[in-house]
């Protein structure tokens, strides 16, 4: 048996769904020590357009078409990640919330974090990718906070809580109500656990094994979140790679606040990715969001898990 395929068979799916669920909102991924569960907070279905704002138009649904998906509203995944490494029990982003009607798909992560079986009590650490509104609004549902230990410790980079004091939105191609809810949820999340804040400048070690770096490109404080034991590694990558970014890492997604930034960072991580070997997991690549990075000619090509029952 090859290592890659030995590796493979420690990717574990979680328990049945529910039965209100069609599909698995869970799935379990073991590296070296340390636990990692992929948590589906649903769907976004944001405008078709906003994944590739610089393409030529009649090649970006040429592409979707060989893809049969919609040339309106494109589907996003919504991943989060819970880490167990010694004691600690860190939750990495927390999804959309519940205050967003016209993202009816989403808002799941409250309920499917208790239906895995984590209290929001035994969380211990948040890390935030970045402050984007579906990456925060978990932690403002009603009611979430105060079922929060108190001592929770938020670990955020410096640099994204100082542009979220006052955002510039110029380089994106956000619609207009969308970059008003993203200016909201920042301010309510600052507001709602600034106490709890541990900022970095460019990397710091959240818990054995658990390492948070600053990317910049997608907002200016964007992170990522490099997981290892054992000679294995899971990179989470939040918002610096997309479905898209295999075939066309040159395409800005709408939601970039420095697109050409954005562009030298996912190109610098799947580089970094195919020649680790590390798994991915990514916040709107399809759930469970679990697989690899293989070179593709000058281009990179994404390895999906094969899933384990």
């Amino acid at each position: 048996m090859s290592n890659v395929q030995a590796s493979s068979r420690k990717i574990v799916q979680q328990e049945r769904p529910a039965a209100d669920e069609l599909v698995p909102s869970r799935y379990a991924v073991k590296v070296g020590d340390i636990d990692v569960l992929v948590i589906s907070d649903g769907i976004l279905t944001p405008p078709a357009e906003s994944m590739a704002t610089n393409a030529d138009p009649d090649v970006r649904e040429a592409w979707l078409d060989d893809r049969f998906l919609s040339k309106v509203a494109f589907d996003w995944a919504l991943n989060a990640v819970v880490v167990r490494s010694g004691d600690q029990t860190i939750l990495i982003d927390s999804g959309l919330g519940e205050e967003y009607p016209d993202f009816p798909r989403a808002g799941q992560f409250v309920h499917r974090l208790e239906a895995a079986g984590i209290d929001l009590v035994s969380v211990t650490d948040v890390v935030l990718t970045h402050m984007h509104f579906d990456h925060v609004g978990g932690l403002l549902v009603e009611g979430v906070k105060e079922r929060i230990r108190p001592d929770l410790r938020v670990h955020v980079c410096a640099a994204e809580t100082r542009f979220w004091q006052a955002p510039d939105f110029s380089l994106t191609a956000m619609p207009p109500a969308l970059a008003d809810l993203a200016r909201k949820a920042s301010r309510e999340f600052l507001n709602a656990y600034r106490a709890n804040l541990r900022t970095f400048d460019e990397q710091a070690q959240v818990a054995p094994g658990v390492v948070v770096t600053r990317t910049g490109g997608h907002t200016p404080g964007h992170s990522v979140v490099r997981i290892s034991s054992g000679g294995e590694r899971l990179m989470f990558g939040g918002d610096a790679l997309f479905p898209v970014s295999f075939d066309h890492p040159e395409w800005h997604n709408g939601f970039e606040h420095d697109p050409e930034e954005a562009t030298r960072v996912r190109l610098r991580l799947m580089k970094e990715l195919a020649e680790t070997g590390s798994w991915l997991v990514s916040t709107h690549m399809p759930f469970p969001s679990v697989g690899r990075v293989a070179t593709a000619g000058d281009l990179y090509r994404w390895v999906p898990a094969w899933w384990d029952y």
